[in-house]
């Protein structure tokens, strides 16, 4: 069960990544797209400024929220911290909502760390002995 729990936690990693990655793009297309706006000189189109800001802000904070959460506890799983297997169970949970990608990730995240093996891996070392 270790092997899944590392296979689990790389690929939080590699959606987390994903998604900070996508966050940063975000804030790059609309940070662009005020450039061009502002380049236009427009009394029309300066009114558009702050509009732009705010959603590509909005955009970067929402992308960014849904994650970094993964991208630590996937740093967690990996490591094989108590707290990991916690969070690992709670945000498995949430992705089952994100179809198709997120859904399996989360079914196999749930099979995974609800495992009684799973379980005996992330408990304190005088509790493995017993």
């Amino acid at each position: 069960m270790a092997q899944h729990v590392k296979i689990l936690g790389i690929l939080h990693i590699i959606f987390g990544a994903l998604g900070v990655l996508g966050a940063m793009a975000a804030l790059l297309i609309f940070g662009g797209v005020s450039a061009l706006v502002a380049a236009d000189h427009s009394s029309d189109s300066l009114a558009a400024l702050p509009i732009l800001g705010v959603i590509g802000g909005f955009l970067f904070i929402l992308i960014m929220a849904l994650s970094l959460p993964g991208l630590i506890i996937g740093i967690g799983l990996v490591q094989f911290r108590p707290w990991a297997r916690l969070g690992g169970i709670v945000l498995s949970a949430f992705d089952l909502l994100g179809f198709p990608f997120h859904t399996a990730l989360g079914i196999y995240g749930l099979w995974v760390l609800l495992n009684r093996e799973t379980e005996l891996l992330f408990a304190p070392r005088a509790a493995r002995v017993v």
